[in-house]
């Protein structure tokens, strides 16, 4: 029997979210089925739900930042127990067996990864081709693709990290940022925050960068040793061949050009906001300095739980605004504007009252 769930969904690209039921599959033994407290709201989420990126699929039921307590296993689940704090991230499957699904890599599944939402359904179980995401009740998943919360977590404030912390942390981890290293941050939001706490906690030296002298002071209660403001083109200047590593977090098309002068030879500056063009890229500095520009997405299942296990050593969680699912539609309107600090998490509770 198909179990049935209400959530929010959007039926085209220039609907609202909606009250929407549907059905999530029957448990299997490998299944763990998931009662969902929270779930953040990711920029993702809302271009999806949009069709901005032209490849979604109504109905369409977003939400991959997901914490809840376990309702029930299957047979053969060993990771987990009824009442465990887990989460749900950004994938739900991938064909585990090529060499990135081999070596724990499952977001670069060579051939291709399940996401939460908008993705086909390949396990089946229900009338629904797509995957349907958290802003709903109740979520199923493989015990390979659900992840342990600690307990002295604040559970509102972990759902993000499936998201917006793992997105940060793999790069800082796969670079090797350290102690004695000075590490950038470009771009104070959901991310750039989450960006900002792991380079402290890694003991790096943290130097927001951004545009506004606000978010600098924010930047500073979040972490940062220093703020360098990119508009000040003196200040920039003078911080040039002085970074080690750069994370950046701009969400849009951007000339990369001022902030590859910032690195030391041999630095590297990682994009994981931009998924779309950049408007300018200059080769000069690149063989100049031996520098590198790269790029990364998410993290694997491994990761992604050594990147919790970390947030509940550190006690580190994301800034977030909570909210009730009837104002989901305002929650989007404010995140485009950038109207939150960082991250809008939606709590479950609110879909039942």
């Amino acid at each position: 029997m198909t179990i049935h769930v209400h959530g929010f969904a959007t039926h085209s690209a220039t609907s609202e979210l909606v009250p929407f039921a549907f059905e999530r599959r029957e448990l299997r033994p490998e299944d763990v089925q998931i009662d969902i407290l929270f779930c953040g709201i990711c920029h993702s989420d809302i271009h999806m739900a949009r069709n901005e990126w032209g490849n979604t699929r109504y109905p369409f039921v977003p939400g991959h930042e997901i914490v809840g307590r376990v309702a029930a296993v299957g047979g053969k689940v060993t990771k987990f127990k009824v009442g465990d704090l887990v989460g749900v991230g950004c994938l739900v499957d991938s064909c585990r067996h090529c060499e990135a699904c081999n070596e724990g890599l499952e977001q670069y599944c060579d051939n291709g990864f399940t996401g939460t939402y908008g993705s086909e359904d390949r396990i089946g179980g229900t009338p629904h081709k797509m995957t349907f995401g958290g802003y709903s009740e109740k979520i199923t998943a493989d015990e390979r693709f659900v992840l342990r919360i600690p307990d002295n977590l604040d559970p509102a404030g972990a759902a993000p990290l499936l998201c917006a912390g793992i997105t940060t942390y793999s790069p800082l981890k796969h670079w090797h940022v350290r102690p004695g290293q000075k590490v950038g941050i470009v771009g104070l939001g959901g991310l750039g925050h989450m960006g900002v706490k792991f380079a402290h906690a890694m003991g790096a030296h943290v130097a927001m960068v951004t545009t506004s002298p606000q978010k600098g002071e924010d930047a500073r209660k979040l972490g940062a040793d220093e703020v360098l403001l990119s508009k000040d083109s003196k200040a920039m200047e003078a911080a040039q061949d002085s970074f080690d590593f750069l994370l950046n977090t701009i969400p849009v098309g951007h000339d990369i050009d001022p902030y590859m002068a910032l690195l030391k030879r041999d630095g590297t500056m990682v994009l994981v906001g931009a998924v779309e063009p950049l408007t300018s890229v200059n080769g000069i500095p690149f063989i100049f300095r031996r520098r590198s520009l790269a790029g990364s997405l998410i993290g694997g299942l491994p990761e992604t739980q050594e990147m919790l296990d970390f947030c509940g050593e550190h006690n580190i969680t994301c800034d977030i605004e909570t909210i009730g699912i009837e104002d989901v539609n305002k929650a989007y309107d404010r995140t485009v504007k950038g109207d939150v600090k960082y991250r809008f998490v939606i709590d479950m509770a609110s879909l039942k009252a």
